[in-house]
């Protein structure tokens, strides 16, 4: 076996140590991660669903942010103006992650708060945290409802918008100016 040979298989044996490393650190990162995010929202959640308005106006809070976080994040993607600065492009990416956040945040709170599938009742941080299903059906069905009137807000003003496009063509059509130049020659 010549030399080359044996060091191009030592450097592979450590790009996928290396791999491997990263791979398991970053599963651990993600567990804890999930973890401190379970154990935060179980300590935090009696206590926000004890506001003012119970689970209800929390769910209906949580419903339009989800909604308008939505909304925020599909203009900010939509947005791409051209020739854009690195540090533009940088601040328009992180508004499009602060809405993300803002539309998924207080769904993926309300289900956190409930208990976990395989999660005995009797365990410490495995109780049913009372609100927690009203407020889960409170915020799906307030983005719902919300969700569809701007949708439909939104798809009128577009209708109408055309409308008065395709009036103000048929005007200038009617005084021969919305023809092309040939069929004004011929």
């Amino acid at each position: 076996m010549s030399e080359p040979e044996a060091e191009f298989r030592v450097r592979d044996g450590f790009m996928f140590a290396g791999v491997a490393l990263t791979l398991v650190a970053l599963g651990f990162v993600f567990a804890v991660t999930m973890g401190a995010w379970k154990w935060f929202v179980r300590t935090s959640a009696p206590t926000v669903l004890n506001w003012p308005g119970g689970a209800w106006g929390f769910g209906v809070a949580c419903g339009l942010l989800v909604v308008f976080g939505s909304l925020g994040a599909w203009r900010r993607f939509l947005e791409r103006p051209r020739g854009e600065s690195l540090p533009a492009r940088a601040g328009r990416m992180a508004g499009l992650m602060v809405c993300v956040g803002a539309a998924f945040g207080p769904v993926l709170y309300i289900i956190a708060s409930l208990p976990g599938r395989n999660c005995p009742s009797y365990r410490d941080g495995c109780e049913y945290i009372p609100g927690t299903g009203s407020a889960l059906v409170t915020c799906l069905g307030t983005a719902a409802l919300v969700g569809y009137a701007v949708y439909r807000v939104g798809s009128v003003r577009a209708e109408r918008r055309q409308a008065r496009e395709r009036e103000r063509l048929r005007k200038l059509r009617k005084k021969g100016k919305g023809k092309s130049r040939a069929a004004r020659r011929g």
